[in-house]
């Protein structure tokens, strides 16, 4: 049986793990399994405007390989990264390759100056309360997901892309006719 002393300290001791849990859960830093995208399974669908206000939808690009990639300005991998897409986007479009940018916690003329200064050319959509980054269990950018032609999700690549991870992900989603 448990002594005072050893009682208090086991509460002291699980009380602060049990408020970061919480927290954590407030804040949607912790998602269960099913509530994310996952390799296998349907990309959950989403819509969204763009930086000019025009929809983006995920559905309006079935039968296509897609890649959403989660980004912010401030994201100093989201640099580096960028370069890699826009290469991929000219050598792979004839192919059907689509990019989708989602920005994550960034301001609409952050995002647009990004996207300008990189050349990008691809949709970037805002994500209004961060449903999208939700459902896709985003935690920082950059992060990305690839999407086949079927609308299955068969790649997730957490962080920053190599030319290698990005050629590798990109096998899984554009051999696929």
């Amino acid at each position: 049986m448990a002594t005072p002393s050893r009682r208090l300290l086991i509460i002291a001791g699980v009380t602060p793990l049990a408020l970061i849990l919480v927290w954590a859960a407030v804040l949607g830093l912790v998602q269960a399994p099913s509530e994310t995208a996952r390799i296998g399974t349907p990309a959950p669908a989403f819509a969204l405007a763009d930086l000019d206000g025009k929809p983006v939808r995920l559905s309006d690009l079935h039968g296509r390989p897609v890649v959403v990639n989660f980004w912010a300005s401030w994201c100093a991998p989201c640099v580096e990264e960028f370069p890699l897409l826009r290469a991929a986007l000219a050598t792979h479009g004839d192919s059907g390759l689509a990019i989708i940018g989602i920005v994550y916690r960034d301001r609409s003329e952050a995002a647009r100056a990004f996207m300008a200064r990189m050349g990008a050319t691809w949709p970037a959509a805002m994500d209004p309360g961060e449903t999208v980054a939700r459902q896709y269990g985003i935690l920082s950018p950059p992060e990305s997901y690839f999407i086949g032609r079927d609308g299955i999700v068969a790649g997730r690549q957490i962080g920053q892309l190599s030319a290698a991870d990005l050629d590798r992900q990109l096998s899984l989603i554009l051999g696929e006719e």
